[in-house]
């Protein structure tokens, strides 16, 4: 079915129609034109196949409609995100939406390939910036002052390294802490930490949440694209 997609997308005039990209997971890189609807799932006869087990064999679909394309989750086990958020009815997907699969995939979304990145580096900057050398946050074009903690930061950079990406509760304790200090690491003092960064951020933009709780499967970064 990928094959076939590949062809039609020859043929097409991708300018015309909506996009698909794969972010994180097993499909980063490949991307589908939105001309009709569109399977996702572990199934073989999917129009998007993602061979992960944390993924319904009919998971979710895409389907053009008068207002645009909507999302529909398929009464997926580990569910699908819109942003972040549950996706339990239909949603019409908004230019730089970004789509969750269980955990195991994500998607950029986009209303053409006019502003499609070519390259991961020439990805649209988002809000949120980080200086790695000099351990310094912006936040819509606002530095964070005074800087954040060496902790903070580091908790933070793993978020954006694996921006869009859902990160286990232990994998970011893991990265954050170092392996030889996380085993003493509590759930309780990740959540205090979490919740002096969200803080931090907030109190420069205080519009939108940057540091999404996915329950029961770990954290994300949702980063939206600058102004």
């Amino acid at each position: 079915m990928q094959e076939i997609w590949q062809a039609e997308r020859m043929d097409t005039n991708s300018e015309e129609y909506p996009l698909l990209i794969g972010q994180t997971g097993p499909l980063k890189g490949q991307r589908w034109t939105l001309s009709k609807p569109l399977m996702i799932g572990r199934e073989a006869t999917c129009d998007v196949v993602v061979s992960d087990r944390q993924v319904s064999r009919f998971h979710a679909r895409l389907m053009p409609s008068p207002n645009g394309i909507v999302l529909e989750d398929l009464g997926s086990k580990n569910g699908t995100h819109c942003n972040g958020t549950v996706v339990t009815g239909q949603v019409t997907l908004q230019d730089g939406d970004m789509v969750q699969i269980a955990v195991a995939q994500s998607f950029l979304f986009l209303t053409s390939d006019a502003t499609m990145p070519l390259t991961e580096s020439d990805a649209r900057p988002g809000r949120l910036r980080l200086d790695l050398r000099a351990r310094r946050v912006w936040v819509s074009q606002q530095q964070i002052d005074p800087p954040l903690s060496a902790l903070q930061f580091r908790v933070l950079q793993t978020l954006v390294d694996q921006q869009g990406q859902v990160i286990d509760r232990q994998q970011l304790i893991a990265e954050a802490w170092g392996d030889e200090q996380s085993a003493g690491v509590s759930d309780q003092a990740l959540d205090a930490l979490l919740r002096r960064l969200r803080d931090r951020i907030a109190a420069i933009d205080p519009s939108h949440a940057y540091i999404v709780t996915v329950r029961g499967h770990g954290l994300r970064l949702d980063n939206p694209p600058a102004d």
